[in-house]
Parts: structure tokens; C-alpha cells; sequence
């Protein structure tokens, strides 16, 4: 077998063993899942109607859960990524991953495995999500190019964040510690368009809301699904996201090449 097939099945087996601990511990997957289903209530149950009101001009005529689906969407791969920081950060200090070292594995397969693993589980987490959104009035536009492209983009958010917390599981000291700083690419989304517009911003918080990748990820995945203006905002998605998924991804690797 060559070096590649090689990588390739051993990845495989530790995607199998991403899913069984998964199924073992399911706690984690499930508050991925979990808190932007409760965000969306929230919003669109408790703060919907005086925040659509109280925007005016920027939301005219469109219904809140429209403007706040795409945004729920960005915050799912975030909290999703999170499980990963902590998965990683366990592996690294109950001792499996020095003897992994010493087997006879590809040594990029074990946290290949973490990450395919995190991408099918997020993948799914945004489908129920949308189907929630779906029962709480959301009604995309999106003809079956925009909703693959949509797929798409969300795909390639998860793979960026995913490799970022993974960096933070391997830097961390303590589980606790990788879910905190895991918590970071999870919050970020409050200070972008997810929940209002940017321009309706003041000050600082607008021109950092403005500037942030989390904005320009949202307004995409907006107007692929609703069919507003998305403009610029598409290549400067995918650069954000190319960005931190190579940052995320050799940043990995150095720090579990240098823990061997």
C-alpha cells in the first residue's frame, strides 16, 4: 500500500473512534446541538418582535427568523467546534496519545480523525437546526444551487473552525481550559450581523462587527438562503475561512509534532 492509502485507512480508523466516543459520550455533541436551538427560541420567541420593530429600515418587510436563521447556523459550527477542543485536549492527558506515537499509525491521522469526525457531527447539527427554524417560521428562498452552495460555505466554516479548536485542545492544560478558550470562535458571532445588522451598530462595535470574518460568513450564508445582497461578502467568506483553516491546521501540527 502507498503512504497515502496508508494515511487514508488509519484516518478511517480514527474516525471510527471519534464516532463510538460520540455515541459513548454524547453530552457534548448534544449542547452543540443544544444551545443555538435555545438562542433561536430566544430570539425569535422572547426578543424577535422588538428587535425586527426597533431595527425599522434595515429588516423591512422581512421576517426576523429569516434575518436570524443563517446567523443561528454560523453560531452551530462554533459551539460544535468546542466538543473538539475538549475531545482533543482528554486525548492529549490521559496518555492515548503518546501511545499512539509509538504505534505503527500515520501520525496526521489521529487528528484527521477528530476533525472528519466533528465535520459529519456539525454537518448534521445544522440540519436540525434549519428543520427547527423551519418549524419556527423560517422560509429560504434558496432554489438547490443555493442551498449546496449554502451547505458549502457552512462546510467550510466548520473545517476552519474545527482545526482552530483543535490548536486549543492541543495548547490547553486542562479540558476546562480548551472549552474556554473554544468558547472564543463560539461567542464572536454576537459582535457580527448575526443577530442585527452591522451598519445599525455604533462606534467601535460597528467597525469591528464590520471587519470580523464572523460578518461577512453570515451575510453570505443570508443571502444564499434568503436571497439578499451578498455583494463582496462571498470572497471574503471563503478567504476567512481558507485563512483560518490552513492558521488552525499547521498551527495542530506543530503543536502535536512538538508534544512527541
Amino acid at each position: 500500500m502507498t503512504t497515502l492509502s496508508l494515511a487514508a485507512r488509519d484516518s478511517a480508523t480514527m474516525l471510527r473512534r471519534d464516532v463510538r466516543h460520540s455515541l459513548r459520550y454524547p453530552m457534548l455533541t448534544v449542547s452543540g446541538i443544544t444551545v443555538p436551538v435555545v438562542l433561536l427560541l430566544l430570539f425569535v420567541g422572547v426578543f424577535g418582535h422588538a428587535l425586527s420593530a426597533g431595527l425599522g429600515t434595515p429588516l423591512a418587510g422581512v421576517s426576523y427568523v429569516n434575518f436570524l436563521a443563517p446567523g443561528i447556523l454560523v453560531m452551530t459550527a462554533g459551539f460544535a467546534a468546542e466538543a473538539t477542543a475538549v475531545n482533543v485536549c482528554t486525548d492529549m492527558h490521559t496518555g492515548i496519545i503518546p501511545r499512539f506515537r509509538t504505534m505503527a499509525i500515520s501520525r496526521g491521522s489521529v487528528l484527521t480523525g477528530q476533525v472528519t469526525g466533528s465535520l459529519i457531527r456539525t454537518m448534521i447539527s445544522g440540519v436540525l437546526v434549519v428543520a427547527v427554524a423551519l418549524l419556527l417560521g423560517f422560509r429560504p428562498s434558496a432554489g438547490p444551487v443555493a442551498w449546496i452552495a449554502a451547505a458549502g460555505m457552512f462546510a467550510l466554516l466548520t473545517l476552519a473552525l474545527t482545526w482552530l479548536t483543535v490548536s486549543f485542545g492541543l495548547m490547553a492544560k486542562t479540558p476546562a481550559g480548551a472549552n474556554s478558550l473554544a468558547l472564543i470562535p463560539a461567542f464572536l458571532p454576537f459582535l457580527s450581523s448575526a443577530f442585527i445588522p452591522a451598519g445599525s451598530m455604533s462606534g467601535g462595535v460597528r467597525w469591528f462587527a464590520e471587519h470580523e470574518p464572523f460578518t461577512p460568513i453570515t451575510d453570505t450564508l443570508r443571502g444564499l438562503l434568503t436571497g439578499t445582497p451578498i455583494g463582496g461578502n462571498a470572497a471574503l467568506a471563503i478567504a476567512w475561512c481558507a485563512g483560518i483553516t490552513l492558521g488552525g491546521y499547521f498551527w495542530a501540527r506543530a503543536l502535536y509534532n512538538r508534544g512527541g
